[in-house]
Order: C-alpha cells, then structure tokens, then sequence
C-alpha cells in the first residue's frame, strides 16, 4: 500500500510539473516574429565560427610514416618437406635477390622452384610496393616451417596398412635494401 501510495503523488507531481511548462510555451508563441528571425540570424553567425576551427584542428601537420626498407613475402602449405627446403634456403639466405635467383635456376632440387617464386615475389613486392630499387635488394632473412600433415595410409601384406605422412612447409622470406 505503501508503494502505491508512492507512485500516486508521483503521479500528481508529474501533473504538477507539466501545467507550468505549457503555460511557459503559451507566450513564447505570442512573441513578435521579427525577435525569432533575429534569433537565427545569430545562430547562422556563430555557426562559420565552428566550423573555422574544426578546419584549424584538421590542418596540423600530421606525422610522416617512416620509411620502409623491406618487404615480405610467404608461401603456405607447399607440397615439399621441410628438411628438403631449409637444404635449399640455406644456399641462397644473405646472397643478393639476382645472385639468389641465378643460383635457384641451377639447383637440380624439388624445393627450388617454389623458393625460387617467392624470393620473386618478395622482391616484386619491395619495387612495385615500396619502391625500394631492384639491385639493392638482397635475401635478409628466409625460414622453412612445418605445415599442414597430411595422414594416409598404404595397404602392406596380409590385409594390414601402415601410415604415411605426407608433409607440407611454410616458407617465409624477407628482402632488405642494402645501404
């Protein structure tokens, strides 16, 4: 009861609090035209205002991206063994991206011509991308990872089989420009 109570002189209150604002808005409709019209015209004025500043806020300088001297490229899940590609890799890491590739050309290895690809992608993201000139280039870093493993299995005598694990490699490379 006693909440009841409660929300009636709430209730009331509310009542109360909204007749004042009705008669409050009754004259303000019986003001001269000329007073509102004045009005705007001052909101108009003020309006430029702001806006001059938020284009002051916009045109402080803003700070230069640093300068890129290096660019990245990645092959996933290549259909090569890890071991088979660091064998490769390791011919060619901190060689120049032209004496890298010239290598690459004459390896007779499974692994050098997916490795061969990426350090020509790798190197034609750094000229096309960021401009970085071709004859500076050279192989900075360059890593072979597991990939995926794919789990088979070959049938052997007697009705049995026995699992084989056919392995996949992530390679990675990255070239700088030589300074």
């Amino acid at each position: 009861m006693a909440e009841e109570k409660k929300t009636v002189k709430k209730a009331s209150a509310k009542k109360a609090e909204a007749a004042p604002k009705a008669e409050k808005k009754a004259p303000a409709k019986k003001a001269p035209k000329a007073e509102a019209k004045a009005e705007v015209v001052e909101e108009k004025k003020a309006a430029p205002k702001k806006a001059a500043k938020k284009e002051e806020v916009k045109a402080e300088p803003v700070a230069e991206k640093p300068v890129v001297t290096e660019a990245h490229a990645s092959s996933l899940n290549v259909r090569v063994t890890p071991r088979k590609v660091r064998l490769v890799i390791d011919l060619v890491r901190g060689k120049d991206v032209d004496e890298a590739i010239a290598i690459l050309k004459n390896v007779n290895r499974a692994a050098s011509t997916p490795v061969l690809k990426l350090i020509q992608s790798a190197a034609a993201n750094a000229t096309n991308n960021f401009g970085l000139s071709k004859d500076k280039l050279y192989v900075a870093e360059i890593q072979a990872s597991d990939g995926v493993k794919m789990k088979r299995f070959m049938p052997r005598g007697k009705g049995s089989s026995s699992p084989l694990i056919k392995r996949t490699a992530n390679i990675y490379c990255t070239v700088k420009e030589r300074n």
